[in-house]
């Protein structure tokens, strides 16, 4: 028996006794051994793959530039993130932002606020749109990394990536959103629009807050497997699969507000599955590169 066919042979095994993951483990390994790791190959990975969860903090800190390729310099980097962490901590509880009470999320705002420049000048002023969208992502993302450093590091890297990397292709994910829906069912999207429904989706929930406060951490972390290396496209494909799965639901609703009310708070038990068959979609489609590469 050849390699390949021996491998092909080891993939249809564990597949069917439940491991399906196993030989893509033993590849990022592989990858994550090389003593200056290839960001591209670790790119094509999480767009390929779901990344197992004991390496996902590791894989995402270095696609999102807090971590260097090289594993030589992680201990060192990782000791100047933590002290500019604490600076940064001990500045807004001197000038008393935050203190012992504060919810973390909402310290990890005002961190973020710090260091941009853009702290308003009491607590009590009122969250701006954008800071709303930091508080969704940086919710769950505590629900997804333990250590608060890496926490408030992948927070800030990954908002940032979509303020920078994305803002040209997430205005556009909603018309993208529509013409995926028509090829999949006309009908239903004649439905959204008899219903005066397109315009009134939760895209910002979706799009801008990349399902954060949607979909539960356990399958959002696969989306967001995507969107840290680097493709907006998949929050395309989890929308419409949402619709698609929730058809009969969505076609016996009559009223906008109905639609987007259920759609902003959809069956959470279905969330895998949707993941799922929107990472195997997403895999065989060919979309514009205007959405978003």
């Amino acid at each position: 028996m050849t390699e390949d066919s021996q491998r092909n042979f080891r993939s249809v095994y564990y597949e069917k006794v439940g491991f399906r993951g196993v030989e893509e483990k033993k590849s990022l390994e592989i990858l994550l051994k090389d003593d200056r790791l290839d960001i591209e190959k670790l790119c094509t990975f999480s767009q390929r793959f779901p990344l197992p969860s004991m390496y996902r903090a590791l894989v995402w800190k270095v696609l999102l530039g807090i971590l260097p390729p090289h594993h030589e310099s992680h201990a060192q980097v990782m000791m100047y993130r933590k002290e500019q962490y604490s600076d940064v901590l001990h500045a807004l509880k001197v000038i008393r932002f935050v203190s012992e009470a504060t919810p973390q999320a909402e310290v990890y705002l005002r961190m973020y606020q710090l260091e941009s420049g853009k702290l308003p000048r009491s607590p009590s002023f009122l969250l701006e749109p954008e800071d709303e969208v930091f508080l969704a992502i940086a919710k769950a993302m505590e629900e997804m990394v333990e250590d608060t450093v890496d926490c408030y590091w992948i927070i800030r890297c990954f908002v940032n990536q979509l303020k920078n990397k994305h803002r040209d292709a997430l205005p556009q994910l909603p018309k993208a959103f529509e013409q995926y829906l028509n090829l999949e069912d006309s009908r239903l999207l004649g439905h959204l629009k008899t219903c005066s429904a397109v315009s009134r989706l939760p895209y910002d929930l979706w799009f801008n807050r990349c399902f954060a406060g949607c979909l539960p951490e356990s399958s959002l972390q696969r989306v967001w497997d995507k969107v840290v290396s680097g493709s907006c496209k998949i929050l395309v494909f989890v929308a419409v699969e949402i619709l698609l799965t929730f058809k009969i639901k969505v076609m016996a609703l009559n009223s906008a507000e109905k639609i987007t009310q259920f759609l902003e708070n959809i069956p959470q038990d279905s969330s895998d599955a949707i993941v799922s068959k929107a990472r195997s979609d997403i895999a065989q489609a060919s979309f514009s590169s205007s959405i978003g590469s």
